[in-house]
């Protein structure tokens, strides 16, 4: 009487955590470093405008987002990107990002591909939606490898022929969560130019997008409209939760071409919970504001050099050029996490509860990911400590 599509699923990666470490006592004070939930304020202004319009959730809220809402989003994308998009048939409103990854596959992907089941690509590792999005649709989903081999990010390119005729929809994460690496606009360019030639979409999860070392990263948006690639190539998420240090707000968008949008808009119309209108009036303001962007911004480019100078004789350290996770190479990573939780009470997420198995083998299993996420002190010792328990 269940489905047999989620039968297999692994554990999800925190309950797999808790099995691994909670049995064991920890070896001192418990610093939280696995999971990527930003600890920097929030804009101070955000309270404020939640009570100025608190009547607000007396009404049923838009299903695609206020006007108002639509507006700042694009305001926000020409700002940023310099990228065009009409507000009102361009963009959605979403609740959390992870609601439009899963939805968009539900509104997109066709029952067959070339006569047979589609294919969802995915970088490995990977944001777990990905996955059980292409389960959920009967798609096939495709695994395929970001090792240091390939800068973190995945060759798309070098699949088989017979893989991209089947392809319906790559995931793509930019910067990438966990690895930090950015996508370049020749990555881009490539990648988008091979689904043009295959006929499938790419989904550009770009949530991490405004944390960056050096150079703002490309989003695949602003070069599909420089290449002048056919509007529905990309479809594109954003997110306030690490933008804007506010994960609870659940508050991001969904933007692409006009015919992608409207299916998106039709099926959430059905299954979707919008934003409360208080909630949207912050989203709103905050699309439209950057200084707190750049003050947050600083905050994690100081981490980023705290890091480096911890680790700078550990050897295959590399630190992140966006994001805020640190990707450490180990021998191997459930021991490692162990080892550290019951010699210090550190507590990080060993990298194969992330990826998958596949032929070319699982390119999380000797990692260790590690959320910059804490208040800098705190960041600073639980970094000294992973450093002198794994690396000494």
């Amino acid at each position: 009487m269940f489905p047999e599509r989620f039968s297999n699923l692994p554990p999800y990666a925190f309950p797999r955590l808790r099995s691994l470490l909670d049995h064991h006592e920890p070896g001192g004070d418990v610093v939280h470093m696995t999971i990527g939930e930003p600890k920097h304020a929030f804009p101070d202004w955000v309270s404020g405008i939640i009570a100025d319009n608190a009547a607000g959730f007396n009404k049923y809220p838009p299903n695609d987002g206020t006007p108002e809402l639509q507006g700042a989003i694009a305001d926000w994308l020409k700002r940023r990107f310099g990228a065009d998009v009409d507000a009102s048939n361009q963009v959605m409103a979403l609740n959390g990002t992870r609601e439009g990854l899963y939805n968009a596959a539900m509104a997109l992907c066709p029952e067959t591909k070339n006569g047979a089941q589609p294919i969802v690509l995915t970088p490995n590792p990977f944001y777990q939606v990905y996955m059980i999005a292409a389960i959920s649709v009967g798609a096939e989903p495709v695994f395929v490898n970001a090792t240091s081999a390939s800068g973190h990010l995945p060759d798309f390119t070098a699949l088989p022929e017979d893989v991209l005729k089947r392809t319906s929809i790559a995931y793509m994460c930019s910067p990438a969560n966990p690895q930090g690496a950015v996508a370049s606009e020749q990555f881009w360019r490539e990648l988008i130019a091979l689904a043009e030639q295959y006929d499938f979409q790419i989904f550009a999860d770009e949530c991490y997008c405004e944390i960056y070392r050096d150079t703002p990263p490309v989003s695949a948006l602003e070069v599909a409209q420089d290449m002048g690639a056919a509007p529905e190539t990309v479809v594109v998420f954003h997110s306030l939760s690490k933008r804007s240090n506010l994960p609870g707000l659940r508050s991001g968008f969904v933007t692409g071409g006009a015919e992608s949008i409207k299916r998106i808009k039709q099926l959430r119309a059905y299954s979707g919970s919008p934003l409360p209108l208080p909630l949207q009036k912050v989203a709103e303001k905050a699309w439209a504001d950057d200084t707190h962007v750049d003050e947050n911004r600083a905050l994690y480019q100081e981490k980023y050099r705290i890091a480096d100078e911890i680790f700078a004789n550990v050897q295959g350290y590399r630190g992140p050029n966006a994001g805020f996770f640190l990707w450490l190479p180990v021998e191997n990573g459930e021991e490692a996490a162990l080892k550290l939780w019951k010699e210090t009470g550190v507590r990080v997420l060993p990298g194969e509860y992330l990826s998958k198995d596949t032929d070319q083998g699982n390119p999380g299993r000797e990692y260790i990911r590690v959320a910059m996420v804490a208040p800098k002190d705190e960041m600073q010792r639980g970094l000294i400590q992973i450093r002198d328990c794994l690396f000494a």
